[in-house]
């Protein structure tokens, strides 16, 4: 059963207060923030990695046994960082690299939907399952 005229525009009323009063919360309601975020995680984790390496390396050089420990300490983390990361981090659906990572399988990206279809499909499943 569809909303009223009414109730949509009681939703729209909110959801336009809502980005009034704070946009920041509705953009990441919305998913957008949320990526941007996890890859600048993982891209700042990828950097940590190769920081770790040079430092075993240095420490290798130098003879400096914790120095190497450190790095290696660093390059453990930044890649469980990266890695777990990365997982969470959506996928182009056009994208070759992230498609060759998947391992050459084809999944199909979700289809992103809008606050206003989010929301009525929350309204329509609290009706459904009060009725039941």
């Amino acid at each position: 059963m569809p909303l009223s005229d009414h109730e949509q525009r009681m939703l729209e009323q909110m959801e336009q207060a809502l980005y009034a009063e704070d946009p920041k919360f509705a953009t990441t309601l919305e998913g957008s923030e949320l990526r941007t975020v996890t890859r600048k995680r993982v891209y700042q984790a990828i950097a940590g990695f190769v920081l770790g390496i040079g430092l075993l390396m240095g420490g290798m050089v130098a003879q400096l046994i914790w120095l190497s420990v450190v790095g290696f300490l660093i390059m453990l983390g930044c890649a469980v960082i990266a890695v777990t990361g990365w997982r969470r981090a959506p996928v182009q659906q056009g994208d070759p690299q992230a498609r060759a990572a998947m391992g050459g399988r084809r999944q199909r990206a979700p289809k992103r939907r809008s606050m206003m279809t989010r929301i009525e499909d929350r309204w329509q499943r609290r009706r459904d399952a009060r009725d039941e």
